[in-house]
Parts: structure tokens; C-alpha cells; sequence
């Protein structure tokens, strides 16, 4: 009977996590490059068998992971806008160290330094901050990523990947921090970027609602079976105990 309550317990855990994973989708369906985040739960099997030589599991707490489904590209005209075809980031500078972003929202400063919408550097294919010039009109920039001002090459935009199974971390919406280093991508035919353009958050929200809704029913039936599983052991020791 004890046994029921801790994978009841374990099974809660596991609905709260996913939850939260829910509502940081949700909260981020508008989000530009925005990859959302899935759950993969596994069954742990007890070191110990019950009574009837029964074997009890429980739910892992579940491991984090992004879905990598491609979101919507969207036409915006704008030539400092840009996104990219297949399975890449873009890398930018920050304070915590590189990140990789799939927002490709990029402004030029009077200094001529290519930035995204946070004021963050945009990097090369080398890890150096892109740099064009300000007074050289709007850079055209091809598949492979390089950018031409005034017929010109001046810089090449970098496109990185990651082994992000081995450990990310979320930074500002649609940034992550990956645990191996970036590594640029190089020669690939199957990875490019559309300038003018931007890929939407991936998330679908219909189906995060649906989901929402099971996962609630899910933590109130497990919530139900708890308290039937508690009044009858409460009962079990009144009876055992000689009360009744």
C-alpha cells in the first residue's frame, strides 16, 4: 500500500515538470527561433519487491529536451532579418559566453558592429565579432551566408552546431548555452540562411493546450487515487489496531 503512495508521489513530480515545460512553451509561442522543450520520462524499477513478490516502478523525474521540428518561416522584407535552412545556429557574444540563437533579428550599429536585437555581437564563422560598414548601404548576403556591401564580400555570417543531447541551458527566449563547444559548420549543402527572412517559435499551441488539458486530468486522477489509497490504509490500522 505504501508502495502505491510513492509512485503516486513520483508520478506527480514528473507531471509538475512537465507543466512547467508546458507553460515556458506557451509563454514563448510568439518567440522568434524559439525551439520549445520536450520531456522524456524513463521507468525506474525498485530495488525491493513487495510482499507478493511484485515488482514496483516508478517514473523518473524526466530529462529535458529540445524539439528540433523547424518553425514557420516567415517573409518580412527586411534585409537585416534572417533565417536559417536546417539543423544550425547563429552565435552571438554575450556576458555568460556564447550562445546560439535561431532569432536572426540583426541591427548595425553606427560602428558598423552586425548585433541582435539585445545589443549582443553576431559572430563569424571564426568566433570574431562581424563588423560591416555603416555608410555602405544594406548588405546583400547569399546562402552560404556570406555578405556583400556594394558588390563587395566584407564578412560571412557564422553558422554553428552543437551536440545539444550532452547539456544545454536556456538563455533570454530563444538562446541556449550548450555544454560542448560550437563547432562552425562548414561545406554543408543542406544548411543555408534566406535573407529578408525569419523562422517562427516552433511551438504549436493547440497542441500544448491539449496537452496542458491531459496533463491536469492526469495529476487529479493521481491525486484522487492518493487520498482512496490513504483512507484505506487509515482503515487498515483502525482494523488492525482493534479500534473498530
Amino acid at each position: 500500500m505504501q508502495s502505491g503512495l510513492y509512485v503516486s508521489l513520483s508520478s506527480q513530480m514528473a507531471l509538475e515538470k512537465r507543466l512547467t515545460t508546458i507553460a515556458d512553451n506557451m509563454a514563448n509561442v510568439n518567440t522568434t527561433g524559439f525551439r520549445g522543450t520536450e520531456v522524456k520520462f524513463d521507468e525506474m524499477m525498485a530495488n525491493n519487491q513487495n510482499k507478493t513478490n511484485t515488482k514496483v516502478a516508478f517514473v523518473s523525474q524526466g530529462n529535458d529536451y529540445l524539439d528540433t521540428t523547424h518553425g514557420e518561416m516567415q517573409h518580412t522584407g527586411n534585409m537585416l532579418d534572417f533565417a536559417i535552412k536546417g539543423d544550425a545556429w547563429f552565435s552571438l557574444d554575450t556576458p555568460a559566453g556564447r550562445v546560439l540563437t535561431r532569432d536572426g533579428r540583426f541591427t548595425i550599429r553606427d560602428t558598423g558592429e552586425l548585433v541582435s536585437t539585445r545589443g549582443y555581437p553576431v559572430l563569424d564563422a571564426g568566433g570574431a565579432p562581424i563588423v560591416l560598414n555603416a555608410a555602405g548601404g544594406e548588405p546583400k548576403v547569399g546562402t552560404d551566408g556570406i555578405i556583400y556591401q556594394n558588390d563587395r564580400q566584407v564578412a560571412s555570417l557564422g553558422l554553428f552546431e552543437a551536440d545539444i543531447d550532452k547539456g544545454y541551458l536556456r538563455y533570454e527566449n530563444s538562446g541556449i548555452m550548450t555544454t560542448e563547444p560550437p563547432r562552425a559548420v562548414v561545406d554543408r549543402f543542406n544548411v543555408g540562411v534566406e535573407q529578408g527572412y525569419l523562422e517562427n517559435s516552433n511551438v504549436n499551441a493547440m497542441h500544448e493546450m491539449t496537452q496542458l488539458i491531459e496533463v491536469n486530468r492526469a495529476f487529479d486522477s493521481v491525486s484522487s487515487l492518493m487520498r482512496d489509497s490513504e483512507d484505506s490504509f487509515k482503515e487498515a490500522v483502525q482494523t488492525l489496531g482493534g479500534s473498530r
